[in-house]
């Protein structure tokens, strides 16, 4: 029974199923927020990067949010395989006693960070001959960039109340900041459905930058003041890119997106939000999900997610979490098979 769903927008449908799944036909990767639940794709990660574009030469422009923009740095790496597995290592091993504040929580990032960038410190993924890294962190304005946690309190219930009427209203709270190689021909360096900014990544601002890209507000302290950024407070890229739902103009060919789930939901404030997916801007892109069979035989029968570090306690949760990542390993398997065997046009589901 396959594990593996493969979703696809009607561009792409047509595409792939006139030419069949060709690595090189895809340009964009995405990488989404989603704190643990990453760890149940794991494997699949490492599929795509290791052997789908093992070959590849020409520039592949990739883009995360948290979580995802960890995974996306690890494996734009020197060993990207390595890299991926010691961040999953990293990841599962953190271990916080009691109630962890913001401040502590954060500490702990820094040095998961420092680990996962290791003896390079970031060179190797700004230098990368083909992967174009782009990760996003949100800038702070009016109430949630004060200096107390009331102020943030009050300034994430406006967001969220003004983000029930429009998405748009995202842009009076928060500035979406992409922080990309400095390479014109980017995909994500015009977006304008959001006010957005692209900034450039270089090694002196690339720890801070995939700190602030997991700095979930009221969880973590922001990061201040970025190298080579606008003064201000730097809070997680999943408050206005959690799934991404960004109109990608300039893309050249398909997206493939190795996702936990077959919905895409725009920005964090939008998870609760029933009638707010991401569709139109998937035309062109390939969904990789893990079908609900799959989760279903997982432990807990779910994806791993921040819940579990308050309802399970550390041993039981590393265990989970160890196991729900070998398990991945299924996703991996069926990606194999379909790209050996010739099959995706069996396999192809319309978004």
């Amino acid at each position: 029974m396959s594990s593996l769903r493969f979703i696809a927008g009607p561009t792409a449908f047509k595409t792939i199923m006139e030419k069949g799944l060709n690595a090189d036909a895809f340009t964009q990767v995405f990488a989404a927020s989603g704190g643990p639940k990453w760890l149940g794709i794991a494997s699949l990660d490492r599929y795509i990067f290791g052997e789908f574009f093992k070959q590849r030469t020409s520039p592949l422009y990739t883009i995360g949010a948290s979580s995802g923009a960890w995974r996306l740095a690890s494996l734009a790496q020197e060993n990207p395989i390595a890299a991926h597995q010691h961040l999953e290592n990293l990841y599962i091993n953190q271990v916080y006693e009691g109630k962890p504040s913001p401040d502590a929580i954060t500490k702990n990032v820094t040095s998961i960070i420092r680990e996962l960038l290791g003896a390079h410190k970031g060179t190797d993924i700004i230098e990368h001959p083909v992967i174009k890294s782009h990760f996003v962190a949100c800038r702070a304005r009016h109430l949630n960039a004060g200096n107390n946690r009331m102020s943030l309190a009050a300034g994430l219930a406006a967001t969220a109340a003004s983000n029930l009427l429009s998405r748009k209203s995202l842009g009076w709270h928060f500035e979406r900041c992409i922080f990309g190689v400095d390479d014109f021909s980017s995909p994500f360096c015009s977006l304008q459905d959001l006010p957005s900014r692209h900034i450039t990544l270089h090694h002196e601002n690339i720890n801070h930058v995939l700190v602030a890209s997991g700095a979930i507000p009221w969880v973590l302290s922001p990061v201040c003041d970025i190298k080579g950024a606008p003064k201000g407070k730097y809070f997680d890229g999943g408050i206005t890119d959690y799934h991404f739902d960004i109109p990608l103009t300039k893309a050249k060919g398909m997206s493939i997106y190795p996702h936990f789930y077959s919905v895409m939901k725009p920005g964090w404030f939008d998870k609760s939000l029933a009638w707010r997916e991401a569709k139109h801007n998937y035309d062109n892109a390939l969904i990789l999900a893990p079908t609900e069979k799959f989760i279903e035989r997982l432990p807990y029968s779910k994806l791993p997610d921040r819940r579990d570090f308050k309802s399970l306690d550390t041993e039981k949760r590393i265990q989970y979490w160890k196991n729900a990542a070998i398990m991945s390993h299924a996703l991996a398997d069926d990606f194999d098979n379909v790209i050996h065997s010739g099959t995706i046009a069996n396999k192809l589901e319309r978004l």
